[in-house]
C-alpha cells in the first residue's frame, strides 16, 4: 500500500480569516460571552486590535 503525504491544514485567524502560521505569536482563548467557540487572532490583528465576532453567539470583541 502506498502512503499517501500528509498535508497541513493551518487554522484561520477570527478576525481576518487568513491562515495562522505554526510558531508565530498568535492567541487562542475561548469566546469571553458564551465560553464554547475558540477564539484565535494572528499577531496582526490582536496588535492593531481588530475586532472578532463569535460564529455561535455573534459577541464582538476588541
Amino acid at each position: 500500500m502506498a502512503e499517501r503525504p500528509s498535508t497541513i491544514v493551518l487554522v484561520t485567524c477570527t478576525s481576518c480569516g487568513k491562515p495562522i502560521p505554526p510558531g508565530t505569536e498568535a492567541t487562542k482563548f475561548l469566546c469571553p460571552n458564551c465560553g464554547e467557540i475558540l477564539i484565535r487572532r494572528c499577531l496582526r490583528c490582536r496588535k492593531f486590535g481588530r475586532p472578532y465576532k463569535c460564529p455561535k453567539c455573534g459577541f464582538i470583541g476588541p
